[in-house]
């Protein structure tokens, strides 16, 4: 009896906490479907603005044009017409150009904040179904620490493994974050800078140096921006490829390893075995991110020459074969405490497959994975 009371004690304090969490994560799911509903307004306001602002774009394209052949005209003529004359066709072209490039930066922002709302709502319906998950997850162990006392013991283990597992998806969310905030930070935030201090050096070259000068500084900001651009896809790229859900999975796969090997120098070789056919959103989301993390870490970490990525799908199983013929590792020290081969393992066992991992140091790694399709 005496070992009894200190086991309610704990199982009271247990639940006290157990039930706390709850209702911090029920907040954070509702904090987090208030924003998301919020968001979703603001996005179909933003998207109507974009097709609002093209279309002025485009009339005043037009009208820029109209004008451009004007001023064209009158500087041919030169003589044929009033100093009046060519000041307005001048100006009149001058005035377009300047509501079109307004048109088009105020253009891009939307898109710039459209796209941040799409990442947004992404995160949020993550963050959503994590939190129902959890409270599914806390409400069973709640039924646990109610019943029967002959299984505190593996509860405590159970209730130990879900803390460390939630540490490790915190610290996998703060990584990310880091991750992308130096992306943002290096990239697309360094040329927006430069584009500010060239747009004021556009306008101190039109006044000192004239409109052809500035037309040069201007096709030399044009070239910063789409620089831009293209940094700020492939940040949305990584995070989420939008054509994993338009055109499938081995397309996506195809042109995420051509860029891998576009930008590292690394060659990457990608095979595909069996019959093409789309699966659950979930299961190509989940090898996607596999073959990913699989081709980043041995990019990163083993310094390879070549990297061989295999596809095959039968009417049973998937299997995916990833081998490099880098620096390798060793698997026995390796496997504890790598955060990157426990993120592998959990994608593995979420789609309920086998993962085998061989490597050793300067022979090379091969990655061998083999997915049910039973579960679909």
């Amino acid at each position: 009896m005496n070992s009894v009371q200190p086991i309610e004690t704990i199982l009271d304090k247990m639940m006290e906490t157990v039930g706390q969490s709850k209702v911090d994560i029920f907040e954070i799911g509702e904090d987090s479907r208030t924003e998301y509903e919020s968001l979703k307004k603001e996005l179909v306001d933003i998207q109507k603005n974009v097709i609002h602002m093209i279309e002025k774009s485009e009339k005043t394209e037009l009208h820029s044009r109209f004008a451009r052949n004007r001023l064209a005209e009158v500087s041919k003529h030169f003589a044929n017409f009033s100093d009046v004359e060519v000041k307005e066709a001048y100006e009149q072209a001058n005035d377009f150009q300047v509501q079109l490039a307004v048109h088009q930066q105020e253009e891009k922002q939307l898109r710039e904040r459209r796209n941040q709302i799409e990442r947004r709502l992404m995160k949020l319906g993550e963050t959503m179904e994590r939190a129902d998950h959890l409270i599914n997850q806390i409400n069973v162990v709640i039924n646990y620490l109610t019943g029967d006392l002959q299984h505190v013991s593996e509860m405590v283990a159970d209730a130990e493994e879900m803390q460390q597992f939630g540490l490790k998806i915190i610290h996998a969310q703060e990584e990310e974050r880091k991750k992308l905030s130096r992306e943002i930070h290096d990239g697309p935030a360094q040329s927006m800078a430069n584009v500010m201090l060239r747009s004021e050096i556009v306008e101190r070259v039109l006044d000192t140096e004239g409109i052809e000068q500035a037309r040069i500084e201007i096709r030399d900001l044009r070239v910063m921006v789409k620089d831009s651009l293209s940094e700020v896809r492939r940040i949305i790229y990584d995070l989420r490829p939008m054509t994993l859900d338009d055109l499938g999975l081995l397309p996506t796969l195809a042109k995420y390893l051509r860029n891998v090997e576009q930008r590292t120098g690394i060659s990457i070789t990608f095979k595909t075995m069996g019959k093409e056919q789309r699966f659950p959103t979930h299961m190509e989301v989940a090898i996607f991110r596999f073959i990913q993390e699989a081709v980043q870490n041995a990019c990163k970490h083993a310094d390879p020459t070549n990297i061989v990525v295999k596809l095959e799908m039968k009417a049973e199983r998937i299997t995916m074969v990833i081998k490099d013929d880098g620096k390798g590792f060793d698997i026995i020290t390796k496997k504890e405490g790598s955060f990157g081969l426990i993120g592998m393992k959990e994608r593995v066992h979420m789609l309920e497959g086998k993962l085998n991992i061989d490597s050793k140091p300067n022979v090379g790694t091969l990655i061998i994975v083999q997915i049910p399709l039973a579960i679909v």
